[in-house]
């Protein structure tokens, strides 16, 4: 029986350890194919490139042939694998392991997520998947929560449009409490833009924020990683508000 053929990609860049570890996790049950930015692309949410050429780059590691790096998005990277036919059209696309969580707010922003997204388009299942930390360097425990769903999704599959976003929290496999199925959270951040100056005297700001926690519902992504589960929300990239429909109707608008 042949092996599931598996797209890799992320945000962090194609020399990321959280991708390395990915794939080293799922090299003996899928034949993987590795396209992932050249450079670090975090929180380029969706964008695509289309006003300049996308550069690829062969990438080896330890003599062997690793995967392609891409002067371009997170989304470019699975556009081009797909459409460009730069890999065989894969049965699934993984894009990760991220460090640090992609809950709440940050989904939107996230070019972790957005890689998945891109999956979905292109009706392949997908799934994004991070690790709650940005001290841990060991993504090996994440790797193993990867390889424990890839089977289950390539089995039972996922509705059109759908993937799964999966963040592990920090800490050993062992350690972790199970998996909990949530919602996207609502947690935001506040955000502090210092400005300063370089020594030509050119402004710049350098953006910063803290997380908030608006909401402790333990079944919202945010709080049930937090709290030691594996958070594993199923997301759409349907975004119209159907229950504004009705009264945004009322309005009665007309061209005047």
């Amino acid at each position: 029986m042949s092996k599931p053929k598996i797209l890799l990609t992320n945000d962090d860049g194609i020399n990321a350890q959280g991708i390395i570890s990915l794939a080293n996790s799922l090299a003996d049950i899928a034949e993987l194919y590795i396209v992932a930015p050249i450079f670090e692309m975090s929180a380029m949410g969706h964008a695509i490139t289309i006003s300049d050429p996308l550069k690829v780059t062969e990438i080896h590691r330890n003599g062997s042939h690793f995967g392609w790096g891409i002067g371009g998005t997170p989304a470019d990277c699975v556009k081009l694998a797909i459409n460009g036919s730069l890999v065989p059209r894969p049965d699934m696309v993984i894009s990760g392991i991220n460090q640090g969580a992609n809950v709440g707010v940050d989904i939107i922003y996230s070019g972790t997520v957005s890689a998945a997204y891109e999956g979905t388009i292109l009706e392949i299942p997908a799934m994004a998947i991070s690790l709650d930390s940005f001290a841990q360097k060991d993504y090996s425990h994440a790797g193993k929560v990867a390889r424990l769903l890839v089977p289950r999704i390539l089995e039972e599959g996922l509705p059109a449009g759908t993937l799964l976003n999966v963040n592990v929290p920090a800490g050993d496999y062992e350690s972790f409490k199970g998996f909990k199925i949530t919602e996207q959270g609502s947690g935001t951040y506040e955000e502090t833009l210092e400005r300063r100056e370089d020594p030509r005297q050119r402004v710049y700001y350098w953006l910063s924020g803290t997380r908030v926690y608006k909401n402790q519902n333990p079944e919202l992504d945010e709080n049930a990683v937090r709290a030691g589960y594996v958070s594993v929300t199923p997301l759409h990239y349907e975004l119209t508000n159907k229950g504004f429909m009705d009264p945004l109707k009322s309005w009665n608008l007309e061209i005047e």
